[in-house]
């Protein structure tokens, strides 16, 4: 019995103990007397459901990961050849202008072989995903260019008159805008509209 009694002692001794240490890490790193926060080990479970959800994060932010990465390799291969057509475009802007020359004879073979050779560049054209710009109605600043302003009865103010070299989309993204001439404002209305401000 008296054995027991001891042990109980020296429990509560070292219980008290630990409690001290305890008090004094709590207040050592805080001198206004702030209590440190202690962490308490987690059980079994608690631990094992701690990782499980840490495992499913990261298995969803891996599944993230893996679907950007085909979304952008995706686009990378649908715009891939876009520098090549690009500088492709000048070249196809100068031959059809040799079409256009050679257009007053069009029985010579050479009109006619430039025709079919055309008519195979727009297919490539084409299959790549090219589409010409539509240049018709109103100037729109997102798909031309406007190099020049004439003034035109009949026409309002920002229609497009001509097209000076056409315009180029791939898939849907602008790859050359249209140089156009829009149409401007006669002047007698620019001049009562000054002087009516």
């Amino acid at each position: 019995m008296q054995d027991n009694d001891q042990e109980t002692d020296v429990v509560g001794e070292e219980i008290r103990a630990t409690d001290e240490v305890v008090e004094e890490i709590q207040t050592e790193g805080n001198p206004e007397g702030e209590e440190a926060r202690v962490e308490v080990p987690l059980t079994p479970e608690a631990e094992a459901l701690k990782w499980k959800e840490a495992a499913i994060r990261t298995a969803a932010d891996l599944d993230n990961y893996r679907k950007r990465m085909a979304r952008e390799r995706s686009e990378d291969l649908r715009f891939a050849r876009s520098g090549l057509i690009e500088e492709l475009l000048p070249v196809f802007d100068n031959f059809s202008m040799g079409l256009q020359m050679a257009e007053q004879d069009q029985d010579s073979m050479i009109y006619k072989g430039m025709a079919m050779v055309k008519g195979q560049m727009e297919d490539f054209l084409s299959s790549q995903g090219v589409k010409e710009v539509a240049a018709e109605g109103v100037f729109d600043p997102n798909f031309h260019e406007a190099v020049a302003e004439e003034e035109k009865e009949g026409a309002e103010a920002g229609e497009i008159l001509y097209v000076k070299r056409k315009g180029y989309l791939l898939h849907d993204r602008l790859l050359r805008a249209a140089a156009v001439i829009v149409a401007k404002a006669p002047e007698a209305e620019t001049q009562t509209g000054e002087a009516a401000e």
